[in-house]
């Protein structure tokens, strides 16, 4: 067997591992980039990048349609908006993505990468790699599959195959009201498939406020989403063909396709953990530095969904940054700063996560959505009413929440909902993330006419 030596080796080559990969080489190191797949991973190819290339022209088309004098079409193209979905994920060519690594100076190394020892990886069973300093796991996520009776007997989509068909089913069950959920039921709908969308609660998004879960079903059901709360799938069957699909209170869907979107799990499941004690399946727990914190030696650090902290692939770069550092900070023997907010420490993970869900209406939300028992915090919630609301869509209605800290007079948490917020959410983000004070704040002057101006309001109705 063939054996080489890296510095670093890091396991998944998606945009998390190529950011731990690319810090350590410039920190100093060397790094091997081990992919079993593509080389830019779920995002580039089955998840962020396709989703939104899905979603964008019908926003647009949404957009249009509320403002006077703009001419449009009467319905969206479905194979123009394939093409362009197929554009950005260059129809599956990793070849741009692995020419990257090399070009950083990651040496980028395809196969199914399996931990074998203390700072060991084999690939593909034959190809041994050493790792001086560490090994990063960065291997992401998979999506998890209902135990419901049925279902592996009717044509069921994962979100890999919702976001790369390019064929409209007729007929479209969406089976859960997360992000992933209410993101494909809107994109499908508007490319001219007839969608109902299944959800166990009695709204979709349940982490988000209930005003924007209701904002996103309201828009759903514009689209002419059949929107089945209160509701949850029971057994699936095969008839004449189609999914007949019985849910919970006796009402019965049929459908062509079945998209099954009920969250995802870390994929840890085939990396050789039981080798160094650890439960496959399961996600690598790490402190703000990546490190994982049940194996000895301090050589094993993982970033991203893998360790089960913010299933989001900004979070994974985020944590991917620090990791890249720690290593190459500790292998020159330089101080390492883990305290909160410290550039070697995730902090962020734990107080400013954002997510965005770009549906029409979007939801930007980050920080708390709801206060914390038994701590001082105030909500305050508006409508987005301000002149650069109205200026941007007949009709506009949106609304916003933030979160304050009283005792400290900070933002811990801020949510937004309406045609376009998304551009708000970095000046939230910052605000917590930075502490900024709302006496500061109050003179972050938003310019007029923007929808920025809800700031202003926020503001105003806390009291200042």
């Amino acid at each position: 067997m063939s054996e080489e030596t890296f510095d670093v080796i890091v396991i998944g080559g998606g945009p998390v591992g190529e950011n731990a990969a690319d810090r350590a080489v410039k920190g100093g190191l060397s790094a091997a980039l081990v992919e079993q797949e593509r080389f830019g991973g779920e995002c580039s190819y089955w998840a962020c990048i396709p989703s939104k290339a899905l979603l964008r022209p019908g926003n647009a088309l949404a957009a249009a349609r509320r403002l006077p004098g703009v001419p449009v079409g009467e319905a969206l193209d479905p194979v123009a908006v394939f093409e362009r979905r197929d554009h950005f994920t260059s129809k599956g060519d990793d070849n741009g993505q692995f020419d990257w690594a090399r070009g950083a100076g990651i040496e980028p190394i395809r196969g199914r990468a399996r931990i074998t020892g203390e700072r060991e990886i084999t690939v593909d069973g034959g190809r041994v790699l050493r790792a001086l300093h560490a090994v990063v796991v960065c291997t992401g996520s998979v999506p998890k599959t209902p135990p419901i009776p049925g279902l592996d007997e009717v044509p069921v989509w994962g979100s890999r195959e919702a976001t790369s068909s390019s064929t409209v089913p007729e007929r479209l069950a969406v089976v859960g009201g997360g992000v992933v959920g209410v993101e494909m039921a809107q994109a499908w709908a508007r490319l001219g498939a007839q969608v109902d969308l299944i959800v166990t609660g009695p709204r979709p998004l349940p982490r988000y406020p209930d005003f924007a879960g209701d904002a996103v079903a309201d828009g759903l059901r514009a689209d002419g989403v059949r929107v089945h709360t209160g509701s949850g799938l029971e057994r699936a069957s095969l008839v004449d063909g189609a999914a007949r699909l019985e849910l919970k209170g006796g009402a019965v869907v049929t459908a062509d396709q079945v998209l099954v979107a009920t969250g995802r799990r870390p994929a840890t499941d085939d990396l050789g953990l039981e080798v160094i004690g650890l439960a496959p399946g399961k996600p690598l727990t790490v402190d703000d530095s990546g490190l994982v914190s049940e194996v000895d030696g301090d050589w094993l650090y993982a970033a991203g969904d893998v360790t089960g902290r913010a299933l989001l692939t900004h979070q994974g770069k985020y944590a991917a940054r620090v990791v890249g550092d720690v290593i190459a900070a500790r292998a020159a023997g330089k101080p390492v700063d883990t305290r909160p907010w410290g550039k070697h420490s995730a902090t962020a993970d734990h107080h400013a996560v954002p997510q965005v869900v770009f549906t029409d209406p979007e939801v930007a939300s980050v920080g708390l959505t709801e206060p914390e028992s038994g701590a001082p915090h105030r909500v305050v919630d508006i409508d987005i009413a301000v002149a650069g609301s109205s200026l941007h869509a007949d009709g506009y209605a949106g609304k916003a929440r933030m979160i304050v800290d009283t005792e400290r007079e900070v933002l811990v948490g801020v949510t937004f909902v309406g045609q376009d917020v998304a551009e708000l959410l970095h000046s939230a983000t910052i605000a917590i993330a930075g502490e900024v004070s709302l006496g500061r704040l109050w003179h972050a002057v938003p310019s007029f006419p923007t929808i920025s101006e809800v700031w202003l309001r926020l503001l105003e109705e806390y009291g200042l």
